[in-house]
């Protein structure tokens, strides 16, 4: 297990914040008569302030990931969490994150917002990243580094070992965003949360648990960096409407998110060999992920002609190493097969 030393990357006025304290903090339980947060009485369903710490839903999560429910950061999406990374580790205008390149665009819109650079590390031909070039990359004013795997957009998964060499050469806090971790055959670095005290790990119910309505992410990482999560964010981040309807879908486990899982992996490798066998296409990149980034001859002009169509795809064109990129998720057979016949009409 590697140590680290938190105050020392942590923005000094945050470390000793004395965060706001709603009336929900100060009182736990159940009650028969509640005048202490100025609610209304009336309109019971909706009235009450939801629980701020999300006690009952991080129970219920705690069982699925097996992971202690302190352990556990639920935000409004996951970038909610993300931009609250910067606003406890980063310094604005003085210190600055590292990321790999390409990869989710929040992180740079969430440096941007808070006046905190970005350095980009650009990774291989086959979207892998290099240990040393990350770390090289960081200086004493480098707080975060972010790798996110599978990636966004090649989905491919980093290697691993470079990611682990990066975890344990790195003084700061290395964040693993695992959006889409349930498509893929590799293990979840919650894992080795007990081995890195400086990792933090994303999950959200947005891919797999087909619940991105709702905006509900989850950041895992220590105890003592949850408690800083929880000074920082918003009281009641998350209303009581998420957080029950997420409860409900959870209530039987992860059973249908496992059935859904395995359809979209079902339809993955057909819809690869399906785009693979059209003339516009030059090659289908290897997915971990519920998408598949695919380079094709003119990505602007046949982006334009499927919009035409009713069917929507993600132009990746102008991202680095993805030119003349569209990146299709994996919908249902039919959905695949619209997809399919649209781009064989098009001339």
């Amino acid at each position: 297990m590697t140590s680290m030393n938190l105050e020392s990357v942590v923005r000094k006025n945050i470390f000793h914040l004395k965060p706001y304290s709603c009336a929900r903090d100060e009182f736990k339980g159940e009650a028969s008569v509640y005048l202490d947060a100025n609610e209304s009485p009336y309109n019971l369903r909706y009235n009450r302030y939801p629980d701020p710490l999300q006690e009952s839903l991080k129970d219920r999560i705690s069982q699925i990931k097996k992971i202690n429910p302190t352990r556990i950061m639920l935000g409004n999406g996951s970038d909610e969490v993300i931009d609250l990374i910067f606003r406890i580790f980063c310094e604005p205008a003085v210190d600055n994150v590292v990321a790999i390149d390409p990869t989710y665009g929040m992180y740079k819109v969430c440096a941007d917002i808070n006046n905190v650079e970005y350095r980009q590390v650009l990774l291989n031909e086959d979207f892998q990243p290099d240990a040393k070039q990350l770390i090289a990359a960081a200086d004493i004013h480098t707080k975060v580094i972010f790798l996110c795997s599978p990636n966004n957009p090649s989905g491919n998964l980093l290697n691993r070992p470079e990611m682990r060499k990066t975890v344990e050469s790195f003084q700061g806090i290395v964040v693993i965003d695992e959006a889409y971790i349930d498509f893929s055959s590799e293990p979840s670095w919650l894992n080795d949360l007990d081995k890195y005290p400086n990792l933090i790990v994303l999950h959200t119910f947005s891919k797999a648990w087909g619940l991105a309505s709702l905006r509900c992410g989850m950041a895992f990482a220590s105890e003592e960096i949850i408690a800083l999560f929880n000074k920082v964010k918003y009281p009641y981040n998350l209303s009581t409407l998420v957080q029950q309807t997420v409860l409900e879908q959870l209530s039987s486990g992860d059973s249908f998110k496992t059935g859904w899982v395995n359809q979209i992996l079902m339809e993955r490798e057909p819809l690869a060999t399906a785009l693979n066998a059209l003339p516009m296409v030059e090659k289908v990149y290897p997915s971990d992920a519920n998408f598949l980034l695919v380079k094709v001859n003119d990505a602007n002009g046949i982006y334009k002609k499927l919009v035409d169509k009713g069917v929507i795809v993600r132009n990746r064109n102008s991202i680095s190493l993805c030119g003349n990129c569209l990146r299709i998720t994996v919908g249902t057979k039919e959905e695949n097969s619209v997809l399919i016949d649209s781009l064989k009409l098009l001339k």
